[in-house]
């Protein structure tokens, strides 16, 4: 009686280890949705070095693959997993941006992206500004003068000054 090669065949792993040395193994047909790992993986590397990640970014990074590699997941328990996934602190997320780009995970910088954008949105400039830690450095007259060059912006008046 033949055995099927399918059920048969192992599952190629990998290893991913973090900046601050933690080791992750995950099946590369998982890990391959990042373009820098595929492009490793593509040179017949098994031991990936990781030193823009650190272990607790790449451990959910980890768990959103595996979520999105699942076969058995609908859509709506993608929608319900990718809300759940993006709430956090905004630093939270953009540690997890800075990986995502670095790691050219695309389906996760959209949806990182876009979850830090309806976070910011009707803010006020000063919100922003003090969410995203950017030092102010316009004069009083030149903020004025990009207010009257783009008052289009603020036409929808009061806009929230809070920092969630």
């Amino acid at each position: 009686m033949a055995s099927s090669s399918a059920a048969t065949e192992q599952k190629k792993m990998l290893i991913l280890k973090s900046s601050d040395g933690e080791e992750f193994e995950l099946e590369e047909s998982i890990a391959v949705q990042c373009g820098t790992i595929k492009n490793i993986v593509e040179e017949d590397f098994s031991h990936i070095p990781l030193p823009n990640v650190d272990a607790k970014t790449l451990s959910k990074i980890i768990e959103y693959m595996k979520k999105h590699a699942e076969t058995d997941s609908n859509e709506e328990e993608i929608k319900d997993f990718d809300k759940k996934f993006v709430q956090g602190t905004i630093n939270d997320l953009y540690e997890l941006v800075l990986a995502a780009n670095y790691l050219h995970n695309s389906g996760l910088m959209d949806l990182l992206c876009q979850s830090i954008a309806d976070r910011i949105k009707n803010k006020s400039v000063k919100a922003v500004r003090e969410i995203f830690n950017v030092t102010n450095d316009f004069t009083p007259e030149e903020e004025e003068e990009v207010r009257k060059e783009h008052l289009w912006a603020h036409e929808e008046g009061e806009f929230d000054e809070s920092l969630d």
